[in-house]
């Protein structure tokens, strides 16, 4: 609402804005934008295959603009493993919930993610592929380096709350606990499954001193 003020020489306008406390409408979050764009994508990966996943299609399909999809893959392909592995990751475990129900959890998420259909096609692609091609990069970087983290994260706060001792060599334990799934799903010789991820998980807590 605009009001004119007479100062004696020349009116002085000014403007009161009312209902500063409403929401402002715009984009949405960076987070929510992120969001829909995994899910654009793992919709056209699974419907329509790794070839017509490319950042245009996403772009139309989720409402999001090319450069927010850039801003958080390098590429297409970073995108189409971003979104094999949109499911939610657990995060922190809540009350009650143990270390080794925590990898138990996500390393049965990775060996669903891989076992069959869009993903197997893309573990058989990975082992066709030059350890330097851009979808190697891709699985490295959103796949294993990714999940390696949230595996850090978690084993750092286990750490912290004193229920497990500190690891000597934190990378060699993270190795060890994700070595044995990507082996299994680039070589193909046995089965990806929850009672391989539960055998993982098992082993990964005597490695960490965990009986």
């Amino acid at each position: 609402m605009d009001h004119l003020v007479d100062s004696g020489f020349y009116y002085v306008t000014f403007r009161i804005t009312m209902n500063q406390d409403k929401p402002h409408r715009g984009r949405p979050s960076s987070q929510a934008a992120r969001a829909n764009a995994l899910r654009a994508a793992r919709a056209i990966l699974f419907d329509q295959g790794l070839g017509r996943l490319t950042m245009e299609a996403v772009a139309a399909q989720s409402g999001v603009g090319k450069p927010t999809l850039y801003r958080h893959w390098a590429n297409a392909l970073e995108l189409a493993m971003a979104a094999l592995m949109a499911e939610p990751s657990p995060k922190a475990p809540v009350a009650g919930d143990t270390l080794e129900d925590w990898l138990r959890t996500q390393l049965r998420g990775l060996t669903t993610a891989f076992a069959a259909g869009r993903g197997r096609q893309i573990a058989l692609a990975l082992a066709a592929a030059d350890p330097e091609a851009e979808i190697t990069r891709a699985f490295r970087n959103q796949v294993i380096l990714a999940s390696r983290e949230a595996g850090r994260d978690q084993i750092a706060r286990a750490v912290a709350l004193g229920t497990i001792p500190a690891p000597p060599d934190i990378d060699l334990v993270l190795d060890m606990l994700y070595a044995p799934l990507f082996y299994r799903l680039l070589a193909g010789h046995r089965p990806l499954d929850d009672a391989f991820a539960d055998g993982v998980a098992r082993l990964g807590m005597r490695l960490l001193g965990v009986v």
